[in-house]
């Protein structure tokens, strides 16, 4: 792979973490949340993929984002449950926890 798009998507995905960190510490969780899920990001990495993989890879990335899109619900509604009651660090970890175990599950019966 050649390093001047490694550097390239190292910019982008810093400018993103630094544009939802921004909005969501000033209070503005919904345009945060919408910089984050902006299709923007994704379509970057499928065209990335593409050009480095072409079409079957693509579609395979494609896939997958749905596939594992109940795994990131439920981590999504466990930080949203668990936040105010185990605070921080606990929460995230079986957060994450919860979406690995969902992952590997749906991974292995897809």
């Amino acid at each position: 792979m050649d390093p001047k798009l490694l550097a390239l998507y190292f910019v982008i995905g810093g400018l993103v973490v630094s544009l939802v960190t921004y909005f969501g510490s000033q209070g503005k969780s919904e345009l945060a949340v919408f910089i984050a899920f902006l299709p923007a990001t994704t379509l970057i990495t499928v065209v990335t993929i593409y050009l480095a993989g072409g079409t079957g890879a693509a579609v395979s990335y494609a896939k997958w984002m749905l596939i594992l899109l109940p795994a990131w619900v439920l981590y999504a509604v466990g930080l949203i449950f668990l936040l105010p009651r185990l605070g921080l660090a606990l929460s995230l970890v079986i957060s994450v926890a919860a979406y690995l175990g969902a992952a590997f599950l749906t991974m292995k019966l897809a």
